[in-house]
């Protein structure tokens, strides 16, 4: 087997367990009505996926360097699987929170350990070639999910779509492919006697991972407010392609991100992210459908282009041979922003509206994009190895 094949099976099971993450998404609605609950309770439900990755990136960001790269992802792989069988014979908003617990877990060990894996499994030193790859793999899945649900939906409305059935089988044939898969992870003498390793931070990974709190923010607000915002417009069954197209039209501009420097490819995708934010918020609010998807589709180039692209590589390269740990600590801070900011949301949409909602939301991207600009000039640009790098550990 070649290690072309290689890197491939990885890139698929990747694929397969970012599906997972998001192939609910069309139905929250439903899963809310079922039990009877308001906008709150399924972004609380939402946010749970973040109970589980924060803990896991805090306290075994660098497991892999312990038990394996393959055994870790082969884990994810499991709780992607459980997750998926949960929801399908379960459809309460009650399981969603249970089962976007294990998501969390499940991909939090895989962002930990996918980029290093899949720079071992080229056998390179080139980090772009594998950044691309983990990106693009990642990407696709995260808004393959909800538009094969959305699919399925509109062929036969359902508590148990076709989609659902589909990933189960993707995930067994995936399972197949990586036990061929050879274990990469380097013999370390200088490991901790404790099982626990915290995430890597130096200034970059700080930058980076701003950045991309503040984008995965928004693409969480896109995952789980704005499906029950629609739906009181009737507009619920455009949900799933308007998740897709705020995740995985970014795949469009990565070779272009790939050819930038780190911090630009990053700058640009800010920049893309303030008006794609208001047409989001207007287009909602005015039940304006063409609006909506088009600022999906700016909002994916700019999180899932050039930010999340750019964050990651300059978090590789700046991290030395604490690549593990240093995405830990990336997808650590991306992940809050996929929480924290979108509960808040879910909890101004309750209270005093969506106008007010999308107002406050706009007023801390605005402020958070001001912020890290001004703060950029702190980088070490040009300063790649690891010396003078402070970890939280």
């Amino acid at each position: 087997m070649t290690t072309k094949k290689y890197n491939k099976y990885l890139a698929f099971a990747l694929c397969v367990i970012t599906t997972s993450v998001n192939i609910q998404g069309p139905l929250y609605a439903v899963y809310a009505h079922n039990d009877g609950y308001g906008v709150l309770a399924t972004t609380i439900a939402f946010s749970f996926y973040v109970l589980g990755v924060i803990p896991v990136l805090l306290a075994f960001g660098g497991l892999s360097d312990r038990i394996g790269r393959r055994k870790v992802i082969l884990i994810s792989l499991t709780l992607s699987i459980a997750a998926t069988a949960l929801m399908l014979f379960y459809p309460y908003t009650r399981a969603l929170a249970v089962a976007r617990f294990v998501l969390g877990v499940g991909t939090a060990l895989m962002a930990a350990t996918a980029t290093a894996y899949m720079i071992e499994l080229l056998g390179s030193t080139d980090t772009m070639r594998a950044t691309a790859w983990v990106t693009a793999s990642t990407t696709i899945g995260f808004g393959l999910g909800p538009v094969l649900t959305t699919v399925s939906l509109m062929f036969y409305e359902t508590n148990q779509p076709a989609s659902f059935f589909l990933l189960l089988a993707s995930g067994l044939f995936a399972m197949f492919l990586l036990y061929q898969l050879p274990e990469t992870a380097p013999k370390r003498t200088n490991l901790p006697s404790s099982m626990l390793r915290r995430p890597y931070f130096n200034r970059e990974v700080i930058w980076y991972g701003s950045g991309i709190l503040i984008c995965w923010a928004t693409t969480g607000l896109v995952l789980s407010v704005i499906p029950s915002v629609l739906a009181t417009h009737g507009l619920a069954k455009y949900a799933g392609i308007s998740s897709m197209l705020a995740i995985s039209c970014g795949l469009i501009v990565q070779p272009i991100a790939q050819k930038l420097d780190p911090q630009v490819s990053s700058k640009l995708g800010l920049l893309i992210l303030l008006p794609a934010y208001a047409l989001l918020a207007w287009g909602t609010l005015n039940a304006n459908l063409p609006v909506i998807l088009l600022a999906a589709f700016l909002a994916s180039t700019s999180c899932y282009g050039f930010v999340y692209l750019g964050g990651m590589l300059g978090v590789a390269k700046s991290a030395g041979n604490e690549q593990a740990r240093a995405s830990a600590g990336y997808f650590l801070m991306a992940y809050i922003g996929l929480s924290v900011p979108v509960i808040f949301t879910g909890l101004i949409v309750d209270r005093y509206g969506a106008a007010t909602a999308f107002y406050a939301f706009g007023v801390f991207s605005l402020v958070g994009v001001i912020v890290l600009f001004a703060s950029q000039p702190i980088l070490r640009t040009g300063r790649h190895s690891n010396a003078n790098l402070h970890s939280v550990s």
